[in-house]
């Protein structure tokens, strides 16, 4: 899948896989991996600016922590990133209706002209 394809849903991807308890960079890329049977994959530079973009507008809190010798930030949605993502996944159901109307079109009514 071509990466434009998550270009405005970037926000309620990361949201999303969030939402189950806080992680580090890297197993946020696997879990979009996973979740997407592959389809998706988000690279690093996508995804570090974003989770800072989300971090500064207050939807992530980020913590510093050790694993061995090797410091990573994990990430976890905060009060207003829940909220976010019911919005987030209340626009994503309108959007694929109103797509799915066009693409997908019910047939005529017997009478109906087009």
């Amino acid at each position: 899948m071509k990466a434009d394809a998550v270009r405005g849903h970037l926000d309620g991807v990361l949201l999303a896989v969030l939402e189950a308890g806080p992680l580090h960079g890297y197993a946020i890329i696997t879990a979009v991996q996973r979740r997407s049977g592959g389809a998706l994959e988000l690279r690093t530079g996508t995804i570090y600016p974003a989770l800072s973009r989300l971090e500064r507008t207050g939807l992530l809190r980020g913590s510093w922590e050790s694993s061995g010798e090797r410091r990573r930030r994990s990430y976890a949605l905060t009060d207003a990133g829940r909220r976010r993502l019911a919005d987030e996944r209340t626009a994503w159901r309108e959007f694929t209706a109103v797509i799915g109307s066009v693409l997908n079109p019910a047939p005529p009514a017997a009478g109906d002209t087009v």
